[in-house]
């Protein structure tokens, strides 16, 4: 495996978002810990009410030890404290603004999803990353791994999966875009994953 490869995955947009937010020493660390709550939050919501509509009102509710509308706010909706979203739009090149561009979103609680998915899927991500700097593999190799921990996260996190269109997590499609290097569009990654995500949550 080539070892840029292997410093692109660990580069990404995403992946520098999500390691500047929960570093232990960051002061930005307790805004982090903030979000934790909510993903928390939204992801036991959609898992114990399948296909039933979040509001901000019932996430808040669910959030514990206590959740209140103005923290929702901070960590969701247009002018919330360091999103996902501004980091890629911030980022500049043309497949770090499509991908913002696929999850740019109206509805705070559907962009909490989003970032929700990310926190989810980070795990199985970073144990990908452990088997791709351990294992020889080839591109094809590479690239079905990474199908199989979106799979294997999918199938765990059902409902949150399915959640906003069975829209992958957007560090996934980051990633696939850095795997195929330069052969794979962001809309067209998003949609790939979509659809492995839609196949492996109605499939028995």
């Amino acid at each position: 495996m080539s070892p840029t490869i292997i410093e692109d995955l660990h580069g990404t947009v995403i992946a520098e978002w999500h390691a500047r937010l929960a570093d232990n020493k960051n002061p930005r660390r307790n805004h982090w810990q903030t979000k934790t709550i909510y993903f928390r939050s939204a992801a036991e919501l959609l898992a114990a009410h399948p296909g039933q509509p979040l509001t901000w009102k019932s996430v808040v509710a669910a959030a514990r030890p206590r959740g209140n509308r103005s923290t929702f706010y901070e960590v969701a909706g247009a002018h919330a404290r360091h999103r996902m979203l501004d980091d890629l739009i911030g980022d500049g090149r043309p497949d770090s603004v499509q991908l913002a561009l696929r999850y740019l979103r109206s509805d705070p609680v559907e962009q909490l999803i989003d970032e929700t998915k990310v926190w989810s899927y980070w795990p199985y991500r970073q144990h990908l990353l452990n088997r791709i700097i351990t294992t020889a593999m080839t591109p094809v190799q590479l690239e079905e791994a990474m199908t199989q921990a979106v799979i294997a996260w999918a199938r765990r996190n059902e409902a949150l999966a399915q959640a906003t269109g069975h829209t992958p997590p957007a560090c996934a499609v980051e990633d696939l875009i850095v795997l195929c290097q330069g052969r794979l569009a962001a809309i067209r990654a998003a949609g790939r994953l979509s659809e492995v995500i839609r196949q492996a949550t109605t499939e028995g």
